[in-house]
């Protein structure tokens, strides 16, 4: 989700989702950035002050995917305990996280932390952050050197911060090895046709399809699509990508003009509903796509049975490192690893799924409520974890125990690591809670020694992690990483539109809310319906959108792009 502006460089990378995230020290004992000390246990860290007596302070993830607990149940989680006496009693959000966000609201009770998501407008409208500008002045100064100049991007209208947005770009930029998003299809489909070179969404239906009506006893699903809450972007997101654009969330952006325009209503839409009818029509998509939940699409991403899906890798990250951690155990199982395919409407259409350099993303973040206990340690505990030290622990662990470093500083991952690097253990040891959700340096960012903060993107690594059959299969399609089957993303100044912030019950909030209620309602319809009554229903849903102010909107975006556009030629 957020990227920051970045400096665009060619790299040899991957991935292995090893981010980073979080630590803790002292009260004054926030260390500022004077080195890359490894830490190599919790007695690493030096003690300049008397421990204060250990607390654990709640916080609640509105973000699915990791099971709760405590932070100091981990290795990780144990190490910054022993730094500062601070553990976090995590809870992730499970259902609806608009209903769990106004329960919190209408009861005016919180968590000591919140990470509201999507939901992050309606918690600043009832007031439930506390502004952190006197305390990042006062125990921040970690915060002040990685945010920098972003702290004025970072405060309300009433010129106050209330949250830090999640991860800043830090040194320079390393593009993420793997690829970000796209049309995934599991290798052995690739494998059967001969590796053919996929670049439309056409050629990807008639690979699925085509293996599918060959292995009709194995009771596939071609296609599944995820809708769940507010991740139904997944579903309607992939008609810019379709056309070539970037993320940008509900507008596709001209990098001529810096026009914005929306495209939920658009023929782009209108094709890309109409290839899942037709997928639908033939028994190929899965039908619950519309009432599964996260869990249940990750469960069915892992069941050996699903050739095909649209997504961001950082959404299903979860089934993707359990599907590979399977066949590194088992070699016969990598034909049901997803490999990315950078798919568009027309061959001649350059694609744009890898995220180009950006902005800070402004309307997500992590915040201290109006509830909690003790916001001082808090604010101490977010600015230690932004140290060097710290953020080379929360990516690449413990030196001589998940990492090593070579005569010229290089960090890098023996194979025995790596192999022991699986699920499980990133879980035990605190590498899945602390990847994401902190404070943070961005996973595109270098420490200050050159070495990539995200251990993926460390070509040593990235080339040990890769088996005989992955060495295979990208030769068969002439890269030697997954991002080179991607073009180069163009830099956009503004980048990601998504990430403007937008008042509670603006024109434009409205407009999202009500143009995300009426895609939820009718796309179901569109894809399920016969493919005889798809273009009565697409009338009936555009007569709806139209009466949206969508020029509006599409004025207003304009308006934000092209002031950050201003902005970073100054």
């Amino acid at each position: 989700m957020g990227k920051s502006k970045r400096i665009w460089l060619l790299a040899l990378t991957a991935v292995v989702s090893l981010s980073v995230v979080t630590a803790c020290s002292g009260p004054n004992n926030a260390k500022k950035n004077t080195g890359t000390t490894e830490p190599t246990s919790a007695a690493a860290t030096t003690e300049t002050e008397p421990k204060q007596d250990k607390v654990t302070f709640k916080i609640f993830n509105g973000v699915a995917g990791s099971k709760d607990g405590n932070t100091n149940e981990t290795t990780i989680g144990k190490l910054l305990e022993d730094q500062t006496g601070v553990n976090f009693k995590l809870e992730f959000v499970v259902g609806d996280l608009n209903t769990k966000i106004g329960t919190m609201i209408a009861a005016n009770d919180y968590p000591d932390v919140l990470i509201p998501d999507a939901a992050i407008e309606e918690v600043l409208n009832a007031g439930a952050f506390i502004p952190l500008d006197e305390l990042i002045e006062k125990y921040g100064p970690n915060i002040q050197r990685v945010y920098g100049k972003s702290l004025n991007q970072m405060r309300s209208k009433d010129g106050k911060i209330y949250f830090l947005p999640i991860a800043a770009q830090v040194n320079d930029f390393i593009p993420e090895p793997e690829a970000g998003a796209g049309f995934w299809v599991q290798r052995r489909v690739l494998e059967e046709a001969g590796y053919p070179k996929i670049k439309t969404l056409d050629q990807y239906i008639e690979l699925i399809k085509n293996y599918r009506d060959k292995h009709k006893d194995e009771n596939l699903t071609g296609m599944v699509s995820l809708t769940h809450d507010w991740r139904f972007f997944a579903t309607s997101n992939p008609p810019m990508h379709l056309m070539g654009y970037p993320n940008d969330g509900n507008v596709t952006v001209d990098t001529n003009t810096w026009e914005a325009k929306t495209y939920a209503g658009a023929e782009s839409t209108k094709k890309w509903l109409k290839a899942l009818n037709d997928l639908n029509a033939a028994g190929l998509f899965d039908k619950a796509s519309f009432v599964d939940n996260y869990d249940q699409y990750i469960a069915k991403l892992t069941s050996h049975k699903v050739l095909g899906f649209f997504d961001y890798r950082w959404q299903v990250d979860n089934a993707l490192n359990v599907l590979k951690d399977a066949a590194r155990k088992d070699p016969s199982l990598d034909g049901f690893k997803y490999f990315p395919l950078p798919v568009t409407f027309e061959e001649g259409t350059p694609d744009a799924y890898l995220d180009p350099p950006g902005g800070l993303v402004t309307n997500r973040g992590i915040g201290i409520t109006v509830s909690a206990k003790d916001p001082v340690r808090i604010i101490q505990f977010f600015d230690n974890m932004l140290t060097e030290e710290n953020q080379t622990l929360m990516s690449w662990g413990i030196k001589g125990e998940t990492y090593e470093v070579n005569e010229q500083g290089r960090y890098f991952r023996t194979q025995e690591q790596i192999d022991k690097i699986d699920e499980p253990f990133r879980e035990s040891f605190g590498f899945k809670y602390f990847s994401w959700n902190w404070p943070m340096y961005n996973a595109t960012s270098t420490l200050a020694d050159g070495n990539a903060k995200n251990v993926a993107s460390q070509p040593e690594v990235f080339q040990m992690t890769l088996t005989d059959k992955d060495k295979a299969i990208l030769e068969k399609y002439g890269v030697q990483t997954y991002s080179q089957l991607f073009a180069e993303p163009v830099p956009r100044p503004y980048f990601p539109a998504w990430g403007f912030a937008k008042e509670q019950n603006s024109p434009e909030q409205l407009w999202e809310a009500s143009k995300d209620e009426m895609t939820k309602k009718y796309f179901p319809k569109l894809v399920l319906t016969t493919p005889d009554k798809f273009d009565a229903v697409w009338e009936e849903y555009m007569k709806e959108f139209g009466k949206l102010d969508t020029a509006g909107y599409e004025q207003w975006t304009t308006e934000q792009v092209k002031a950050k556009v201003e902005l970073a030629n100054q």
